[in-house]
């Protein structure tokens, strides 16, 4: 009981509670713009591995775990332990939510450390590019792309590559893989292509079912 005495009198002394209650709502606010940054410039077009998800909780948590390095180095790396323990099934199928996820830390540890300025500098920074980004990759091209995800058993992945390329390459113009992941014995393709008029998406997801047989098949076209 005196212990936790000693660290409460300890925490009031080095982060007063105007200061956490700002760095916790300043983290929690980044962690919103994040979140609607992801949807605007990334989740709209890209099926990715729901990271997004956690960002409203991940923000502030980051936030206060910094508050805590703060205020007690050795209760910090007990926390740091403790999380070494946790372990994610669902992996990242894109690189780019890497991206958003280092952005959110950036943004938790500079409320943390109260480098607000730095922050909202990095984010407008961060803004400015993905703008410029969409605006190459989409206005500037006369047809928008297309998203398909093909999942599989990995079993009969193997017999049906060969022939999945070439009638993929046949179906969708401009054709490119952007990611593949292989969880509990199922195989995911993530492929971008080009739009075109007249494109029978229906009729192309019944050509895939008989190419794949027994096997079972699913495919999402957006």
């Amino acid at each position: 009981m005196q212990e936790l005495l000693n660290f409460l009198t300890g925490l009031q002394s080095h982060i007063t509670l105007s200061e956490a209650l700002l760095a916790m709502g300043f983290s929690l606010v980044a962690s919103l713009v994040t979140l609607l940054m992801y949807h605007l410039f990334y989740g709209s077009k890209n099926i990715g591995a729901g990271v997004n998800r956690t960002f409203l909780i991940g923000g502030p948590a980051v936030t206060a775990m910094f508050l805590v390095v703060r205020v007690s180095i050795p209760l910090a790396v007990g926390i740091l332990g403790a999380l070494s323990f946790v372990r994610f099934r669902t992996p990242v199928k894109d690189p780019a939510e890497i991206g958003y996820l280092l952005l959110l830390v950036a943004g938790s540890i500079g409320a943390a450390t109260n480098n607000y300025l730095l922050v909202i500098i990095l984010y407008v920074v961060v803004f400015i590019a993905l703008g410029i980004q969409w605006l190459v990759g989409n206005r500037l091209t006369f047809l928008g792309r297309g998203q398909l995800m093909i999942t599989l058993d990995q079993a009969a992945f193997p017999g049906l590559e060969t022939n999945l390329k070439v009638f993929l390459k046949e179906r969708l113009p401009g054709l490119s893989l952007e990611t593949m992941s292989v969880l509990e014995n199922r195989v995911s393709l993530h492929y971008q292509y080009r739009h075109r008029r007249g494109f029978d998406s229906a009729a192309m997801v019944a050509d895939l079912n008989k190419m794949a047989g027994p096997a079972n098949l699913e495919v999402f076209i957006g």
